[in-house]
């Protein structure tokens, strides 16, 4: 059955419409939901040109109305995370699927739907990995600058090294195109020592606040992205709208 992905879309984004965060992407403040949903598709559509209508729905709801279930709502703690988000992952889910239903989606690609949000088989399903390195790129995106400033330093390069570590090789050179301020560079250059992840073999190298992208000669580079994609919080602005930053070749997981 033949899905009409704008229909979908735009009842999916009516369901967060009133998110009260905000954040600023590419020079304009919009709800804050409602922009990670629309860059993740964006993402998604770049690291697979060809991708399901279930893998860019999945996309566009993966934070549904999440605003409503803040980290807080648990205890501190690894154990008191881990709960809020799986609990968060069931409930994106759910509403997801009523939603699709409500816009006339079938009900085999609403099931897709719910198992890519849930990430389930990560690592082991192909769409679940492409769905996950775009949150990573969202996040890398919009909110990475602010987390940093939170956490303690080995912390912080921690949480990247992690997260390198759940990215695939693709989605590490799509993030080897943003723009990372020196600071950044200097984190995340930090976390590929720390990282199991494979070192890029090339990157660019970049002036002091250039918004360029750089290279990793085995410690100083760009790549990676901090939180396991659950960060939280405002975002930082990008140096320049996504269509402007150099591709590195075709990204396909």
């Amino acid at each position: 059955m033949a899905v009409d992905l704008d229909r979908a879309f735009a009842a999916l984004d009516e369901t967060q419409a009133d998110d009260p965060n905000t954040i600023t992407v590419r020079g304009v403040e919009r709800p804050k939901e409602l922009a990670h949903a629309e860059l993740a598709v964006e993402w998604v559509r770049r690291l697979q040109p060809d991708a399901s209508d279930a893998l860019l729905l999945a996309a566009r709801a993966h934070h549904l109305r999440r605003w409503e279930v803040p980290r807080d709502s648990q205890p501190p703690g690894r154990a008191g995370y881990l709960k809020w988000r799986t609990g968060l992952e069931r409930q994106h889910a759910e509403l997801a699927a009523q939603v699709l239903a409500a816009a006339g989606v079938d009900a085999t690609t609403i099931a897709r739907v719910q198992d890519i949000v849930r990430k389930r088989r990560l690592k082991h399903d192909a769409e679940v990995q492409v769905f996950e390195d775009a949150l990573c790129l969202v996040f890398i995106e919009t909110q990475f600058a602010e987390l940093a400033g939170k956490l303690e330093e080995d912390h912080m390069v921690e949480v990247v090294a992690k997260t390198l570590d759940k990215m695939t090789a693709a989605g590490r050179s799509a993030a080897l195109s943003l723009p990372l301020d020196d600071e950044a560079v200097r984190l995340v250059g930090l976390a590929l020592a720390r990282s199991g992840a494979p070192k890029p073999a090339s990157a660019r190298s970049v002036p002091a606040g250039s918004g360029a992208t750089l290279t990793h000669p085995r410690g100083r580079g760009s790549a990676g992205r901090a939180s396991p994609c659950q960060g939280e919080g405002r975002g930082f602005e990008s140096r320049r709208p996504l269509q402007e930053i150099p591709r590195q070749g075709p990204y396909v997981a």
